[in-house]
């Protein structure tokens, strides 16, 4: 599908092979602000997951899709989540995994990739996301590519021992 290939990388759909690294990322502690994880992921569970990644979004109100290089290394992932096609509209999230793969523009390509197969194929009409208040990067990210700040969820998530804010950002498609 040309719209999920970029210059850089590419997005595909979720592979057996995958388990791994997808272990890897759901168990990695430094990173379940990012999705309201508390607990840790088995291979048994991701592999049941992988068997059903290949279901529909219209029935399973999801897709995951791998943030690939042209060599074929997995790089993060990017998904699209709450699902909701009467009133056209769906979230994203994007994780870019290794500190060394940031800043290099492939979070950028692949939100960019996603933006267009959300608007020209799903025919959705706005896109949200939720964003820590101190993730500088992701807000810097996020609305690069258009999302406007909408709304500040005051003492949001509870984090040790704290609460933080979280920002609402929205894209409408025009």
């Amino acid at each position: 599908m040309i719209t999920l290939k970029g210059k850089q990388i590419y997005l595909r759909a979720l592979e057996p092979e995958d388990l791994q690294f997808i272990h890897t990322i759901e168990n990695d502690e430094s990173i379940w602000e990012i999705s309201n994880t508390q607990t840790p992921y088995s291979k048994y569970l991701i592999k049941q997951y992988l068997e059903h990644a290949h279901k529909d979004i219209y029935e399973v109100k999801q897709l995951r899709l791998v943030i690939s290089s042209y060599d074929d290394e997995a790089l993060g992932m990017i998904d699209i989540f709450d699902f909701d096609f009467k009133n056209r509209r769906a979230g994203i999230g994007i994780l870019v995994k290794e500190e060394a793969n940031r800043q290099k523009g492939f979070g950028k390509e692949a939100l960019s990739l996603l933006i267009n197969y959300c608007f020209m194929h799903l025919d959705l009409h706005q896109l949200y996301c939720n964003i820590s208040e101190d993730n500088k990067a992701s807000i810097q990210l996020f609305t690069g590519q258009g999302f406007k700040e909408i709304g500040l969820k005051k003492d949001w998530n509870y984090l040790n021992g704290k609460f933080k804010n979280e920002y609402l950002y929205q894209l409408i498609h025009k």
